[in-house]
């Protein structure tokens, strides 16, 4: 909610409107912790600007809750899954957006050794819930090869990440609440019981500004996809083999993804480019043109945790998402939220204080 804060100035009393939440930075954290607050009455003032690099640009925005390197669920899949449903499904809601796509996830075995692995990852508790068997003729009628079998992870799901930014910036806009400036240490001052930014006030300012950030324990990693055109493959689910395959419809396809500790921030590379196209044509098995290359940089984590807390009197950060924050991005503004304006405790296993 917003609230009101007077001071003398030159003689005159003048009323300032606090809000609750300043953010500083409006990828997928900002807006994701900006629309977290608005569900719970909270008001917010968010700052941006453009950055070659950001990942939230040029995300493919996959919702998995299983490693696919070892078939376990990922860090907390079963709390962190109907969190990030149920989330994106009122944003849908609210906004009319149409930015939440379920779609199953069928992973390809490129061996029967991996298929055991499968078999053997589904008889255990902690994994059943993520996995169903096969139905092979989904991927006959659609012409891809699987002599080994697959199996599927029937409750992914993915984001259209740029939409969803789009619609919530202005929804922000058309209520004054979003400015397209930069936050950097200088334009932060105290004022009364919170902070001021470019003039705005209010009770905490949270820093989500992601890979753009100088931050204990965060390791920037660069990821490059591709957009292509297949002719003729019609397939209703994200295809996994090495690299996974996301129908935009069209005809059209999003590759992806790499992962690079070095060199980060030197935009796309032939190198990505000719490795994705050649997994994605063993795949298919068919002609494949490629329309586009984008590289982004993930915010990640030492220990692939997200990085909450505070990091001043009135100052927060939310970071670390890595790359599966469409996932983990919900349950981390909730909590933060809640450490802020409740008093909670942060769990320990996010808490930026692990690395101090």
């Amino acid at each position: 909610m917003n609230i009101q804060r007077s001071e003398r100035y030159a003689g005159q009393l003048v009323m300032h409107k606090v809000v609750d939440l300043l953010i500083a930075g409006h990828g997928l954290a900002g807006a994701v912790l900006a629309e977290t607050a608005r569900q719970r009455g909270l008001s917010v003032h968010v700052f941006d600007t453009k950055k070659p690099g950001n990942a939230s640009t040029v995300a493919a925005g996959m919702v998995n809750p299983l490693v696919l390197r070892r078939f376990v669920p990922s860090w907390r899949a079963d709390e962190m899954l109907p969190l990030a449903t149920a989330f994106y499904e009122a944003c849908d809601q609210h906004f009319s957006s149409g930015a939440w796509h379920p779609l199953p996830v069928f992973k390809i075995f490129p061996s029967p050794a991996e298929a055991n692995l499968w078999e053997r990852a589904m008889a255990k508790v902690e994994s059943a819930p993520f996995m169903t068997n096969d139905d092979r003729s989904e991927l006959v009628t659609s012409g891809i090869s699987a002599p080994h079998g697959f199996g599927t992870i029937p409750n992914a799901a993915w984001l259209d990440v740029l939409t969803f930014l789009s619609v919530q910036r202005e929804h922000l806009e058309a209520k004054d609440a979003f400015s397209y400036r930069e936050v950097r240490p200088d334009d932060v001052e105290g004022a009364g019981a919170g902070v001021r930014v470019h003039g705005k006030e209010g009770r905490w300012l949270v820093h989500c500004t992601g890979p753009f950030s100088d931050v204990k324990g965060l390791v920037p990693v660069k990821g490059e996809t591709l957009l292509v055109r297949i002719p003729g493959l019609e397939i209703a689910h994200i295809l996994h083999r090495g690299v996974f395959l996301l129908p935009l419809g069209a005809g059209l396809f999003r590759v992806g993804s790499t992962f690079k500790w070095s060199d980060v921030w030197d935009g796309p590379s032939e190198e990505a480019r000719t490795w994705l196209l050649a997994r994605v044509e063993e795949l298919v098995k068919r002609p494949v043109e490629m329309l586009g290359q984008e590289a982004g940089v993930r915010p990640a984590s030492r220990d692939r945790r997200p990085l909450l807390g505070l990091v001043g009197p009135h100052e927060a950060l939310f970071n670390g998402l890595g790359a599966r924050g469409v996932l983990l991005a919900p349950w981390s503004a909730a909590h933060l939220l809640d450490h802020l304006f409740s008093g909670q405790p942060l769990d320990p296993e996010v808490d930026l204080r692990r690395f101090a």
